[in-house]
């Protein structure tokens, strides 16, 4: 039997983590479920976390294969694994990294299983880039009283917490997605829903001072992918990987349903601005950012 299999090994594994957490604390981790949606960019990130914290059991979930274009920034991401699906490699990972971790695979039929793993979930992390996958997690969660952890479409690393009581990113930032079933989303509920994020982001944060505005506008006009960088990417999953082993502990969090920015280039922490100013602010930025849509 693999030594990390036993007691023993799950504790020499883990025992750098003590003083991080207490022998309880980490005792609960072992015993602990995590769904995360998405193991790509920062959903693959928080796996590792996750995994390398010594979370017992981990479900995971996604539809897509790795490509060239991953390698930059996932963590599952190589040479060798493009091609390959990217739960299959996520799960192979984390046993490599605890043979005894308990790792359930899902591809594309996690939707319809999504009711018993919420039921099943200490934290839901919200790692998928879809706007109807989002939706269904959220409202699910909620149904079940699971928090979920999320992240935005954001040039600075950001991490969202959302309690089951909480309003949900699409009541909160005015999604044309309200009442609407998961199934029935559009190309233009996708759109005005970004851009509704991007509203936010930019009114919220610095965000804008720390990208190239012209390749930002190429990807708010459709005309290229949404740029992605390794430290923004895994920096982000890193702070996923806090706020579900929080939950998961029941630790008390600063982190909230409006979630916050960290800064590497300033160093600072931004939160959501007040509301007078961001009403201000918002109008400004909704015309910034439909002159980039617009190819301005």
């Amino acid at each position: 039997m693999d030594t990390l299999r036993t007691d023993s090994g799950y504790d020499e594994l883990t025992t750098r983590n003590i003083g991080f957490v207490t022998p309880d604390e980490q005792a609960r981790l072992r015993s602990s479920t995590a769904f995360v949606c998405g193991t790509g960019g920062m959903g693959g990130a928080c796996v590792m976390a996750l995994a390398r914290a010594g979370v017992g059991r981990l479900v995971i979930a996604d539809i897509d294969h790795f490509e060239v274009s991953n390698i930059n920034r996932q963590v599952f991401a190589f040479s060798d694994t493009v091609g390959r699906h990217k739960a299959d490699e996520a799960a192979d990972a984390c046993r490599r990294i605890n043979p005894g971790i308990e790792v359930e695979v899902h591809k594309d039929d996690w939707p319809e299983h999504l009711s018993g793993i919420a039921s099943r979930a200490g934290v839901i992390v919200n790692g998928t880039d879809d706007l109807a996958a989002s939706l269904h997690l959220y409202r699910t969660a909620r149904s079940k009283g699971v928090p979920v952890i999320d992240a935005y479409t954001s040039p600075l690393p950001s991490v969202v917490l959302v309690r089951p009581g909480d309003p949900m990113p699409e009541e909160r930032l005015r999604f044309p997605t309200v009442g609407k079933d998961w199934r029935d989303v559009t190309d233009d509920d996708r759109r005005a829903s970004f851009m509704r994020e991007l509203e936010y982001v930019f009114v919220h944060s610095s965000s804008r001072n720390h990208i190239d505005l012209a390749a930002a506008a190429d990807v708010v006009a459709g005309r290229r992918s949404r740029m992605s960088f390794a430290p923004m990417v895994i920096g982000t999953g890193m702070l996923m990987a806090y706020e579900a082993i929080g939950q998961l502990l029941a630790r008390p969090t600063g982190t909230d349903c409006r979630g916050w920015f960290l800064n590497p280039y300033r160093p600072a922490v931004e939160r959501p601005r007040h509301p007078v100013v961001a009403a201000v602010m918002a109008p400004m930025v909704r015309r910034f950012l439909n002159g980039m849509a617009g190819g301005a």
